[in-house]
């Protein structure tokens, strides 16, 4: 039994040889056919340099450097395209997700399971960034009309069936989570433990967040547009009322004068819903054209195998 461990690099010059150091401790215990699979997201630091050194001594560690910053979610689609093994862990190179946890999936995954999520119990972020993430994932899940756990992240154990058919989906709005949710197959989760970053901080500013956030929610739900339709028919049905009422008071002597304000007020608000209107479907028709451009997901600059 394979085993291949996929993770995205991405400013970790410091911490890629404690990654899989600790790796490859957790791993043995499981089993000696593995293969390590890190794919530079091209860091502005030296990880290249440091995985291509590692690489050298040891050919189960494999490393792809992309020609450019494709972003997280593309680079462990490369990882995934590259990998062989029978059981495919995804986790994130900060070490904030324990490569110990890695015996506790598979052992759980032996119970039948095609895919075990890692559950994160006490996440160690910010508390903003806590909050921000249970507002995300609850907005998400209505959007989208799926339930979506905020504790859940990337890191889990994912059969090779599984991995094939996250593979056939080649949108190039990338999430890998909701993509292993959405295929379906037999999945569990476990609780796991959730350390601090190694080293550094996060590369996940707000605007990558924010960005990331619309990516998801426009790529699984057209909620939004339909969201849009029943706003739009409902303001349509109040304006209706609105006009009656008006020619009611009108006639009956209450209205002397048309006023000025409720005109201003009126067109302000109609005019500022037409142009949010038109943003979301903008939205959708750009994602549509990034989508019919057909380029590669991602472009290999180096490998070490």
């Amino acid at each position: 039994m394979k085993l291949s461990i996929v993770s995205p690099v991405y400013q970790a010059e410091r911490i890629i040889e404690e990654l899989i150091k600790r790796i490859k401790l957790a791993v043995e215990q499981i089993t000696g056919d593995y293969e390590i699979i890190l794919v530079e997201d091209f860091s502005p630091d030296n990880s290249w340099e440091k995985i291509a050194a590692l690489a050298s001594t040891d050919s189960r560690i494999k490393g792809i450097k992309l020609s450019r910053n494709f972003g997280q979610h593309h680079a462990i689609t490369a990882g995934l395209d590259a990998c062989s093994g029978e059981w495919v862990v995804v986790m994130d190179c900060d070490l904030q997700d324990r490569p110990e946890e890695i015996i506790s999936l598979y052992n759980k995954a032996q119970e039948g399971f095609d895919i075990v999520f890692a559950r994160r119990v006490n996440r160690q972020d910010g508390f903003i960034k806590k909050q921000t993430s249970v507002l995300f994932y609850k907005l998400f899940s209505y959007l989208s009309g799926v339930p979506q756990d905020g504790t859940i992240a990337n890191f889990g154990i994912y059969h090779k069936k599984v991995i094939a058919a996250i593979n056939t989906m080649r949108e190039p709005m990338r999430a890998f989570s909701p993509m292993a949710r959405w295929v379906g197959f037999n999945k569990t989760a476990i609780d796991v433990k959730h350390d601090e970053r190694f080293e550094g901080k996060s590369s996940y500013n707000w605007g990558r967040l924010i960005n990331l956030a619309l990516d998801i929610a426009l790529a699984y739900s057209d909620k939004p547009l339909r969201m849009v339709i029943k706003t739009g028919f409902i303001i349509s049905s109040l304006s209706i009322l609105y006009a009656l009422l008006n020619v009611i008071f009108f006639f009956s002597g209450i209205i002397k004068v048309s006023g000025f304000a409720s005109l201003i007020i009126s067109i302000w608000f109609l005019s500022g819903l037409i142009i949010f209107i038109l943003g979301i479907i903008g939205l959708y028709i750009g994602k549509t054209f990034d989508g019919i451009k057909n380029r590669p997901l991602y472009i290999v600059d180096k490998k070490t195998f």
